[in-house]
């Protein structure tokens, strides 16, 4: 029986749930997910969990931080002037938006407080520092082009 191995596309029904069970992401119903093993286009524990099985096979698989969403990093909370923020925004408590980093790459923030000149924002991933549970299905390893 085949099973999946790094380089192979594979498609995936999965919900992930945080520690309390609470569902934070889930494709069943919706779409299954594609994606190609080794390209760390998912989380390094969901990816090593769906190595190794073969179509019609479930797993249930807990992530810890370091293999999910990392670390909870206390550098990625700060405080910008709300004269930083779009024009025209009125920051509120759990208002999500998009961000430009040092590097220039986009990065979702959280405001998590709102002070009488400035804001305070939390940048980490919304799950990170979190352990989490994903249930997996494979539902199919994809054929490579030219293959039956």
């Amino acid at each position: 029986m085949q099973t999946a191995k790094i380089g192979d596309t594979v498609k995936v029904n999965y919900t992930g749930r945080s520690e309390d069970g609470t569902v934070f992401e889930s494709s069943v119903g919706v779409s299954p997910l594609v994606f190609t093993l080794g390209h760390d286009e998912v989380v390094t524990g969901f990816e090593g969990a769906v190595v190794g099985m073969s179509p019609g096979e479930k797993k249930t698989v807990v992530v810890e931080p370091e293999e999910g969403f990392g670390a909870y990093d206390e550098s990625l909370v700060f405080q910008i002037g709300k004269d930083e923020l779009p024009e025209g925004v009125a920051p509120q408590v759990g208002m999500d938006f998009e961000m430009v980093d040092d590097q220039g790459r986009e990065v979702s923030a959280t405001v998590i407080d709102v002070l009488p000149g400035s804001v305070i924002i939390d940048a980490n991933a919304p799950l990170a520092g979190k352990t989490v549970v994903y249930e997996i299905e494979l539902l199919e390893i994809v054929p490579r082009e030219g293959e039956p």
